[in-house]
């Protein structure tokens, strides 16, 4: 079915126009890895050093209220690259390696619906998204891939550790390969080599530059570590700036091929500040794993040189779903490959500063959450909740059902009526990861500090 809609699509598309429109953007998606969500300069950190991601934002817009779709990598990046709350087709947890489940291919994903208009499309770095054959890169929209499939692997090549059949295996397309130096390191030089070789081309490119980093496990290079010797998360701190450093590589290899100012770059992380890796969320509530703020909320940056007004903030809700239709309404695709899609175009919005009052719906396994206006909703099994005024109480720790009895009704029957729309999960995650994220939960409801969690528990 998604075939048949992708194959009209470019008939219509070759009908309509007899040369690709040379005047498309370019499109860039920097993704983090459980990066926290004020562990950035252009967020106020003065601990975690940042100056080209710093001198991004300064480029063009931080969102001060931008959410992903899921606290968790794998959904994250499903709900990313699909624009649609990936609990409608069945993503709602974690992959584990250890299971066949994986991404519903019949699913139709950003690079798919750019290539229908020209576009030269590169995933470079984590993937996550399953490892059957159907789900490979290539098969969902990717011309190029240099990464891994799962969601984690070593930071430095250990050829002890190669197994053919190994996940963790580092691979350019379908051929397994190996790198040498600081894999950080070289995902920025993989992307600057894909942008130098369509920039001899007509036509605009796609990349999708996904870095495993901040993610365990914690490994950094050793000229970096002693740049921050006195910092009291040192290593974190010193993943952190070479994910940085990369990026500001990028960015002067598109400087330097006069692509700069026809590429929109979004930066953000797949989730929250994870325990496991020293990331802080300040000055929120919740981890990785759970939908409190510290959870969901993400730093995120959009430029666009000449169509985005630079230095801004935006301070309407965001989400990490917007990404999939801005970029394709900008791109001229077919109406119909956004007919699913559950964001908006944010570039209706942003240099007139106008706010759009919108709900914003989070579910895995036993947890769903609703966010509306001012107030949010966090639901426990079936029957427990908590709501706050996020507006006046960021830090989501008073309680407001019983004050505001009609509130809580009302947004209740709002995340029910979502929920009507979604399938059963495909898979769910297993027994101890869900008996540790409700212990988590339990606590945060009742305001109790939870950092005593064991790390090895949220891995």
């Amino acid at each position: 079915m998604k075939k048949l809609a992708l194959f009209f699509v470019c008939i219509l598309t070759l009908i309509s126009c007899s040369s690709i429109n040379d005047s498309k953007p370019n499109i860039i998606i920097i993704l983090a890895d459980d990066a926290g969500y004020s562990d950035f300069g252009f967020m106020g950190s003065d601990e975690i050093k940042t100056p080209n991601l710093d001198q991004l934002a300064l480029d063009g817009v931080t969102f001060n209220n931008a959410y992903v779709s899921a606290s968790v990598c794998s959904p994250s990046r499903a709900g990313l690259l699909t624009g649609m709350y990936q609990q409608r087709f069945g993503h709602e947890c974690n992959l584990d390696s250890d299971v066949n489940n994986s991404f519903d291919p019949n699913q139709i994903t950003i690079a798919e619906a750019l290539k229908t208009e020209g576009y030269t499309t590169g995933l470079i770095g984590k993937w996550h998204l399953g490892d059957k054959t159907q789900n490979h890169p290539l098969k969902n929209g990717f011309d190029y891939f240099w990464g891994f499939i799962s969601g984690a692997r070593n930071y430095f090549y250990d050829p002890d550790e190669v197994n053919r059949n190994s996940i963790r295996n580092v691979v350019e397309n379908y051929s397994q390969t190996n790198f040498e130096g600081y894999l950080t390191d070289v995902l920025g030089e993989k992307a600057i080599s894909f942008i130098d070789k369509n920039n001899q081309s007509n036509n605009p490119f796609f990349l999708f530059l996904s870095f495993n980093a901040p993610h365990t496990p914690m490994q950094a290079k050793e000229e970096v570590l002693e740049k921050f010797k006195n910092n009291p998360r040192q290593v974190y701190a010193s993943m952190m700036w070479s994910m940085d450093e990369a990026i500001g590589h990028v960015i002067d290899a598109l400087k330097e091929n006069n692509q700069y100012d026809n590429t929109i770059i979004y930066f953000l992380s797949d989730n929250g500040a994870a325990m496991s890796n020293n990331a802080s969320p300040f000055p929120y509530k919740g981890w990785k794993g759970n939908q409190f703020e510290g959870g969901i909320k993400t730093p995120m940056i959009m430029t666009w040189k000449n169509k985005i007004k630079s230095n801004t903030q935006f301070d309407g809700f965001t989400s990490a779903l917007d990404i999939f239709k801005t970029s394709l309404e900008v791109s001229n695709v077919n109406d119909d490959l956004m007919a699913n899609a559950d964001g908006k175009n944010i570039m209706n919005y942003l240099n007139d500063n106008i706010i759009q009052n919108e709900n914003l719906f989070w579910r895995k396994d036993k947890m769903a959450t609703v966010r509306s206006g001012n107030y949010k909703l966090i639901r426990l099994n079936d029957t427990s909740t908590v709501l706050y005024n996020i507006e006046n109480n960021y830090f989501e720790d008073l309680d407001l059902k019983l004050k505001e009895p009609s509130v809580h009704d009302s947004l209740f029957k709002l995340l029910l009526d979502w929920e009507d729309r979604l399938i059963d999960p495909n898979w769910i995650e297993n027994k101890d990861w869900n008996i540790v994220t409700e212990m988590i939960y339990e606590d945060l409801m009742a305001n109790k500090d939870i950092r005593a969690v064991s790390p090895k528990d949220l891995n």
